[in-house]
């Protein structure tokens, strides 16, 4: 089901947020008209209904301070102003946090549970979970940027709901019994790993640690994260109430900082067995140079994408656009498998490329905790920055320029839905992953051109087809070099659905049963038989 909310929610305006009181307060200058972003300018941003409670790191069991005593400020993306100083970790609390899972994966009770005492710690987490829904979304959207009722109504429920799957499969892991060539008992093991490190990514703070989280403390292993540097709270904040369920202590260790000083560390070190990995494609091929030149552990990586959204001639055109719409602009843009390229068929191009405009002209932007508020702002300056470099590259490398492309009020890193079109596919707007609320639209009048131009490119992590035509949908679903494609729908994530990328979109695949695989291990147990009865 909340696969299922993402689609209807954010193809409409948010209505939920409307009841928080206000606070510190920032000017308007540009972007009020044409746009609805007017509806939800950020004149006076909401103070989010949250308190901040754990910025420390977390080391066998303990919050506590970084070795060296240094923070980092996070901060609000709505504003630029700081919302807390984070204990900031480096190679020293790295260690520290790897000695306390290795010693906790060789000695201490996590692993030797039964599967089922496992399975009963991750259901408690969940119920925990949802009993602090909106203090957990409100402290994500704070840290993020995302809607509120995108956090409060999809991810946080979401992010209980993997934990109850993963939960379940707990005591459900089992090898085989094989037959030999000869009087041998043959049995296969599903072992844990061991040390896990995980790195995650700051545009889905919570879901990426669910997908990495909930499944390697399933099999029994111990973990060592580094959140993202830009949005620290969440995995903090749970990792507390993950505790509170029962979680032993050095099951799992929680070291914020920065990618050189922690990040590096994580994916280099001789007492981690296994690394997983969410982010730029350009970082995780540095994961996995180090992981390959220390240790040799094996490595999982989710990384970016260049996705084709492919609008076939005999396609619904209003039902096309909003869902090209939302396979684009949804989480600001800032999301790995977006529908980046807009392939649109030369019979409907025209009428696709004036109603995406006016769409893209209707969406509200704005204070992501006000109701109404479709898009928030981009993560930090530095994206911010990036994408309207990658807007000026389009203006000068000759696409058409149909909305958008500015800032969108004068505090803040808030960007005006912004549609290209006459992209050419050799453009640096149509081969880059520019993560952000930039839609491009190009023309194709053939289904075979159309398959080659959208397996053009480096990536190969989702795509979307749109089409009434049953032969069309599985001529390009077999044909498109990606790990998922999306038919008449986008975006739906679920627990059951792997993902994972084809080419340099990344290696493995991570949710359902295949994300079990990551964090287990197969032995081979051989018996000599004296005297079977059978073989």
């Amino acid at each position: 089901m909340a696969a299922r909310r993402v689609s209807s929610l954010l193809s409409r305006s948010f209505t939920s947020a409307s009841s928080f009181s206000k606070g510190r307060s920032s000017s308007v200058s540009r972007g009020i008209g044409k746009y609805s972003t007017a509806a939800a300018a950020v004149e006076d941003p909401i103070t989010p209904p949250v308190i901040v409670g754990h910025t420390k790191l977390l080391i066998n069991g303990q919050f506590v301070d970084a070795a060296s005593g240094k923070t980092f400020p996070t901060l609000d993306p709505r504003t630029g102003d700081v919302i807390a100083h984070v204990a900031e970790g480096d190679a020293e609390d790295v260690n520290r946090a790897v000695a306390a899972a290795r010693k906790a994966f060789d000695e201490g009770p996590w692993p030797k549970m039964t599967a089922y005492e496992r399975s009963r710690v991750l259901f408690r987490f969940a119920d925990l979970i949802e009993k602090q829904n909106d203090e957990l979304a409100a402290l994500e959207t704070w840290d993020n940027g995302k809607p509120f009722e995108q956090s409060a109504k999809i991810e946080v429920p979401m992010f209980a709901r993997f934990f109850r799957y993963y939960a379940g499969y707990a005591d459900k892991i089992h090898g085989l019994t094989v037959p030999a060539d000869g009087p041998y008992h043959v049995q296969t093991l599903h072992e844990p790993i061991g040390v896990a490190g995980q790195i995650i990514p700051w545009n889905f703070p919570l879901l990426m640690f669910a997908w990495k989280v909930a499944p390697a403390l399933a099999c029994g292993n111990t973990i060592v994260l580094k959140t993202a540097e830009q949005t620290p709270l969440s995995a903090l904040y749970v990792a507390h109430l993950l505790h509170e369920a029962g979680l032993p202590p050095g099951a799992l260790n929680i070291v914020s900082g920065f990618g050189p000083t922690v990040g590096a560390p994580i994916a280099s070190h001789m007492d981690i067995d296994k690394v997983a990995f969410t982010g730029s494609t350009a970082t995780g091929k540095i994961v996995l140079e180090l992981a390959a030149k220390s240790n040799l552990k094996t490595v999982t990586l989710e990384l970016g994408g260049k996705s084709p959204f492919i609008v076939c001639e005999d396609a619904d055109v209003d039902k096309a656009v909003e869902m090209a719409h939302l396979a684009l602009f949804f989480n600001q843009g800032q999301c790995c498998c977006a529908g980046s390229r807009t392939f649109v068929h030369e019979r409907v191009y025209d009428e696709f490329v004036e109603k995406a405009k006016a769409r893209a002209e209707k969406r509200v932007v704005g204070d992501p905790f006000k109701g109404g508020t479709e898009q928030g702002p981009q993560i930090d300056s530095d994206q911010f920055e990036k994408i309207l470099k990658y807007i000026d590259y389009g203006i000068k490398g000759g696409a058409t320029l149909e909305t958008g492309g500015e800032q969108f009020g004068s505090k803040g890193y808030y960007i005006k839905p912004t549609v290209f079109s006459n992209v050419k596919d050799d453009m640096q707007i149509a081969k880059d992953e520019i993560f952000g609320p930039v839609q491009m639209v190009l023309k194709y009048k053939e289904l075979d051109e159309v398959i080659k131009r959208a397996n053009n490119t480096r990536y190969g992590l989702a795509a979307g087809v749109f089409t009434q035509n049953i032969d069309t949908a599985n001529t390009l679903t077999r044909a498109l070099r990606v790990g998922t494609v999306w038919i008449n729908c986008f975006d739906v994530f679920d627990a059951t659905i792997p993902i994972g990328g084809y080419k340099m979109s990344g290696i493995g695949r991570e949710k359902g049963i295949y994300g079990l695989q990551n964090y287990l291990q197969v032995k081979a147990v051989v018996t000599p038989l004296k005297n079977p009865a059978w073989l």
